[in-house]
C-alpha cells in the first residue's frame, strides 16, 4: 500500500499543471486580489465605478458637483460541474500506476479543457459588445482585413489594445499568413517560418473549433442521451467562431473551486478500487461597462 500512495503523490502534482497546458483561455484568470469573497460560497463581488464628467469652471462659484459611485455588483456562480472514476486495485498495480495516471491527465487535457474553454469563449462571444455587421466565413482573401477592421472599431470605441488577445481557429489564421500582408520573399538558405505570436499589438492564441463556438450545451451526464457528458454547439442557434479579440480587463473567469479527490481502496467502501472524483465550481462573465473591450466574428448559426 505504501507504493500506492507514493503513485498518487507523484502525480497530483503534475496534473494541476496539465489543464493550464491545455486550456487556452487560462490568460485571461484574474488574479486572486481583484475578486472579493462574499459570505455566500456560490457568489463573488465586483466593483462597479459611475463618475461624471467635465464641467465649466465659474471664477465666481467654482466647481460643478459631480457624482462620483461606487457599488458592488454580485455574480453568482452557475457551473457546477464533476465526474467520479473508479480504477480497480490490481488495474493499477499491474501497470505501475499508469491506470491512475494516465485516465486523469487524460481527463484534464481532453475533457475538462476543452470544456471549460469552450463556456468562456461562447459566454464572451454571446456578451460581446461589437461584431460585425453580418456573419460570414472567412477565406484567405478576407481574414486579415476582417481583424483589421475589428482592431479598427475596437480602437474607435477608446478600448486599449496593449495587452489584448486574439483568439483564432488555427484554419483563420492559416488564412492570416496567406494573406498579402503577412507574405514576403525567402531569401536564399533561409528556413521558411510563418509562425508569429503577435498580429500588431495582440499576442495569438489558436484555439481549435471544436470549443470555439458561440452558444454550447452542457450535458448533465445522468439524462438519456447525455450519459457521456461534456458539451456541443448548442443546436439551430450555435455559430462557429473565427475569432476573437479580448482585452483582458472585460472580462472576469473564476474557478472558486476545483478539486481532485482520491479515495484509496484501504477507504472506498463500495469497491477495491481507487475512487477518483473531480469537481470544478466556476463561471465566466463580461463586465457590463466594457462589452465593447470583446469583438466577435462569428459564422452564421446552424
Amino acid at each position: 500500500m505504501a507504493q500506492s500512495i507514493t503513485t498518487v503523490s507523484k502525480y497530483i502534482p503534475y496534473l494541476d499543471q496539465v489543464y493550464k497546458y491545455a486550456s487556452r483561455s487560462s490568460v485571461l484568470d484574474a488574479p486572486a486580489d481583484l475578486v472579493r469573497e462574499t459570505a455566500d460560497a456560490k457568489s463573488i463581488l465586483v466593483a462597479k465605478t459611475s463618475m461624471a464628467g467635465l464641467g465649466n469652471y465659474s471664477r465666481n462659484s467654482g466647481f460643478v458637483t459631480g457624482d462620483v459611485t461606487l457599488t458592488w455588483e454580485t455574480k453568482t456562480l452557475s457551473q457546477d460541474r464533476g465526474r467520479s472514476f473508479s480504477i480497480d486495485a490490481m488495474d493499477d498495480a499491474e501497470t505501475l500506476g499508469v491506470a491512475f495516471g494516465t485516465l486523469a491527465s487524460e481527463f484534464l487535457r481532453t475533457k475538462v479543457a476543452p470544456e471549460i474553454d469552450a463556456y468562456r469563449f461562447s459566454a464572451y462571444a454571446s456578451a460581446a459588445g461589437l461584431s460585425p455587421a453580418t456573419a460570414a466565413t472567412l477565406t484567405k482573401s478576407t481574414a486579415s482585413e476582417a481583424i483589421d477592421a475589428a482592431m479598427a472599431e475596437m480602437k474607435e470605441a477608446e478600448v486599449d489594445l496593449s495587452g489584448a488577445y486574439l483568439f483564432v481557429t488555427p484554419t483563420v489564421f492559416n488564412f492570416v499568413k496567406q494573406s498579402s500582408k503577412w507574405t514576403r520573399p525567402i531569401a536564399p538558405g533561409e528556413n521558411p517560418n510563418s509562425n508569429f505570436g503577435m498580429y500588431d499589438e495582440l499576442a495569438v492564441i489558436e484555439v481549435p473549433q471544436s470549443r470555439f463556438y458561440k452558444g454550447v450545451t452542457l450535458n448533465d451526464g445522468s439524462t438519456s442521451g447525455q450519459t457521456d457528458g461534456g458539451y456541443a454547439k448548442t443546436a439551430t442557434t450555435g455559430a462557429d467562431i473565427n475569432f476573437l479579440i479580448v482585452a483582458p480587463s472585460a472580462v472576469l473567469q473564476v474557478a472558486k473551486h476545483a478539486n481532485l479527490r482520491v479515495f484509496e481502496p484501504d477507504v472506498n467502501q463500495t469497491a477495491d478500487a481507487y475512487k477518483i472524483d473531480y469537481r470544478i465550481y466556476h463561471d465566466a462573465w463580461v463586465l457590463d461597462n466594457k462589452t465593447k473591450g470583446i469583438y466577435a466574428h462569428c459564422k452564421a448559426a446552424g
